[in-house]
């Protein structure tokens, strides 16, 4: 099956089918058009959602019978956990995020963080183990998540979910504050192009996939740029 990684709002999930990792991608709500991604377990048939950012309707029938173990919100902008109720209510899932941002998720949500990451931590959707990134800048707690993929499919060795903190062509809004703005270039450089090869493809919180070799050259001039 091929993946192109495009998607939008009413229109069908796109799904990615590597060796021990399935990707669902699905785009919500037409305004702000978010990206919600679907992980399976090829091995255990385990399940994990990044971003209930909308219409649970949509969400939900993807699960099918194998029901979801648990919910990673990247950040804690409105737009990216609109279902995360309507979900949990429904699953059960664990409930995941950034710790300087969990306490504004459930404030906004009405649903408690179970798990609350940073640096160092994993998650995991069954043999398949995700490294938590902490990137801050478009909000305090906002999270990463990469995995190494044994397989390398396609000669990609390595997938990486990144929230709001980097799109192709540039990081995350810092909505006018230039400290913000410094400290998420400084994260992005050190933790993801410093640390992953050019063989990464990433998956944004809005739009289009990209790979990091395609971004890599762009850097510097992303920080002289500024926001």
């Amino acid at each position: 099956m091929s993946y192109s990684g495009s998607v939008s709002p009413g229109g069908d999930a796109d799904v990615r089918e590597l060796g021990a990792l399935h990707i669902t991608k699905v785009a919500v709500d037409p305004e702000m058009s978010n990206n919600c991604y679907l992980l399976r377990c090829a091995a255990t048939g385990e399940q994990l959602l990044i971003d209930a950012a909308a219409e649970s309707s949509t969400l939900l029938p993807l699960l099918g019978e194998d029901g979801l173990a648990t919910v990673v919100t990247t950040h804690q902008h409105w737009d990216h956990h609109r279902a995360l109720s309507d979900v949990v209510a429904a699953t059960g899932a664990t409930t995941v995020a950034g710790e300087p941002d969990a306490d504004a998720i459930t404030e906004q949500t009405g649903v408690a963080v179970d798990r609350r990451v940073g640096d160092g931590d994993t998650v995991s959707v069954g043999d398949v183990t995700l490294d938590v990134i902490h990137l801050v800048g478009h909000t305090p707690g906002s999270i990463a998540l990469v995995w190494a993929d044994p397989d390398g499919e396609a000669s990609y060795s390595h997938h990486l979910w990144t929230g709001d903190s980097l799109f192709p062509g540039g990081v995350g809004n810092t909505f006018g504050d230039g400290e913000a703005f410094s400290r998420l270039v400084d994260d992005v450089e050190a933790k993801v192009f410093d640390r992953l090869p050019d063989e990464t493809w990433f998956y944004p919180g809005h739009g289009e996939d990209s790979t990091l070799g395609e971004q890599r050259p762009h850097v510097a001039a992303w920080r002289e740029r500024g926001w």
